[in-house]
């Protein structure tokens, strides 16, 4: 596969991608985040949700998540500023007491939004940090990655 990076021009300069001519279609994008909290703050979150002078843990985790993908455009350079359709931002913890967030993103567009959800899934990641720090430090964002995206060029599915 010989492909070019799209945000750079014939002379190697950064340039935004031109999606004029595109055509606009239903996209959809999904990112997960994992967050290893340590035992000590997993107990405290196995009895009832963490409540911090910021507000609970997870409910605030989920609205930093939806704002940062509103605010992708301003914080990647050469990302399209896009008005999202929808943004739903979902937390749990799975069976190795890990914090699971999948952010998922929508619009009708000429381009896609694999880095809202990208950026929505990592905030919220950091946001679980920043709430949890003063329990312990001992507190790994082991991966962010895409899922799965649709309706662009080509979709792409990840197994769970």
């Amino acid at each position: 596969m010989n492909q070019e990076f799209t945000h750079l021009d014939s002379a190697g300069n950064p340039a935004m991608v031109d999606v004029g001519g595109k055509a606009a279609t239903r996209r959809l994008a999904r990112a997960r985040s994992v967050v290893v909290l340590g035992d000590e703050i997993m107990g405290r979150l196995e009895r009832e949700e963490i409540h911090t002078p910021k507000g609970p843990v997870f409910q605030t985790a989920i609205l930093a998540g939806i704002m940062a993908s509103k605010k992708t455009g301003e914080l990647i350079p050469l990302c399209h500023p896009l008005g999202l359709d929808n943004c739903q931002v979902e937390i749990h913890v799975n069976e190795e007491r890990e914090v699971v967030i999948d952010c998922t993103a929508r619009i009708t567009a000429r381009t896609g939004v694999e880095m809202e959800a990208l950026t929505g899934a990592t905030v919220a990641a950091l946001t679980i940090y920043d709430m949890c720090k003063a329990f312990s430090h001992d507190i790994v964002i082991k991966e962010v990655r895409l899922m799965e995206k649709t309706g662009g060029k080509r979709d792409f599915r990840r197994e769970e």
